[in-house]
């Protein structure tokens, strides 16, 4: 048996990309062949030997366009290697491989179409991308989603619920702790409760009203929010016109050594975000690993509510609502009793469902299907 997944970048930029090195990372592990092509995020060809089992073939691009890594060389060489797999994984949200696998001969191959997220914010080119969509959705084998919510709630899938199975998204966390940054933040915020969010900041994540519930919390909480992206000065500035740095702190990008000392110094972590884009919030998975309740949104059709149990490993309030938010971690951890429950039952949620182990042995489950 010998699987090729296609799809996204490389370097890794997103959950997406995470979640198809961990499968290959792992799965190649259990001796199977388990190879990678994505596009680059340069204009050169890039391939790499990780281990027996495991290749990554990235080809160059021209560049990105609507969220999509152009790659026109990932089409040529998909239809040279095919005939060497049995298998083929494609990841969605991700035009230029659905482009790529449409451009070949899928005589005798199994497709795995993996659904991460509908296209939510380029309706427009979605218009043109809508029959290669649908192409790929019918020519599917199987179609993986991440919860039974974006299974069900998903206009695209929920029409092919009988060949769709359910399989979350699991990581291995293995961040190592920076004692000097761990002391650095004990000295810094001496007696405050920590609440961290992190991702990139963009229109679907809702900083903004994690942002604004700083104005319902008092001088004992400070809200430390990682990541980059387009947004960043904007919300600079929310925080500057609303007088709130002493209460809400831009880190910027967090360096991958210390990534870990963030989740495991925080009171509590917060996913706020507001849009269907977030299909399932693979950060919150990483702070439960790491016993940490969450306070995440009810968005519609989403994911992230299902992953953040409400009630046991954390609390979830709707949308778009900073009072709300600010209430739920002032509830939260005002109450040590329910603040200790939550973070035992975040480690134990994550352990039952969204461990690396779990995702790897399920895939190769539905692969063995095939």
């Amino acid at each position: 048996m010998k699987i090729l997944q296609v799809g996204k970048t490389f370097p890794l930029v997103g959950g997406v990309d995470k979640v198809i090195f961990e499968l290959s990372n792992g799965i190649s592990k259990n001796g199977v062949q388990c190879d990678v092509l994505c596009a680059s995020v340069t204009k050169e060809d890039c391939f790499i030997k990780i281990n027996k089992f495991y290749t990554i073939y990235a080809t160059g691009s021209l560049g990105k366009f609507a969220a999509t890594w152009l790659s026109p060389r990932m089409i040529i060489k998909l239809r040279k290697i095919i005939k060497e797999y049995d298998i083929v994984h494609i990841h969605h949200p991700d035009p230029m491989a659905s482009l790529a696998l449409f451009c070949c001969n899928l005589k005798h191959k199994k497709i795995v179409l993996h659904w991460h997220s509908d296209i939510v914010k380029q309706q427009y080119l979605l218009k043109f991308y809508r029959p290669l969509q649908d192409w790929l959705i019918k020519r599917a084998d199987r179609i993986i989603a991440t919860s039974s919510t974006y299974a069900y709630g998903s206009s695209y899938i929920n029409k092919y619920i009988d060949k769709t199975i359910i399989i979350p998204i699991g990581v291995e966390v293995n961040y190592s702790l920076s004692q000097d940054l761990k002391q650095q933040l004990k000295d810094k915020y001496l007696g405050k409760k920590i609440i961290y969010s992190l991702g990139r900041l963009c229109y679907y994540k809702g900083f903004e009203y994690l942002i604004d519930s700083a104005k319902y919390l008092d001088d004992s909480y400070v809200i430390l929010i990682g990541g980059t992206g387009p947004l960043e000065n904007k919300l600079s500035k929310q925080i500057s016109k609303s007088n709130l740095g002493n209460k809400v702190k831009l880190l910027g990008k967090i360096a991958e050594n210390e990534m870990g000392t963030y989740f495991s110094e925080c009171t509590l972590f917060c996913l706020p975000s507001i849009e269907k884009s977030e299909a399932f919030g693979i950060v919150q998975i990483e702070a439960m690993s790491f016993s940490k309740p969450i306070i995440a949104t009810t968005i519609k059709d989403s994911g992230v509510s299902w992953v953040n149990k409400h009630g046991y490993s954390g609390l979830n309030v709707e949308p778009k609502n900073a009072k709300q938010l600010a209430n739920a971690i002032k509830s939260m951890c005002d109450d040590d009793v329910v603040l200790k429950q939550c973070s035992l039952n975040a480690r134990q949620r994550f352990e039952d469902e969204f461990t690396s182990n779990l995702m790897i042995n399920r895939v190769l489950d539905l692969y063995r299907s095939l």
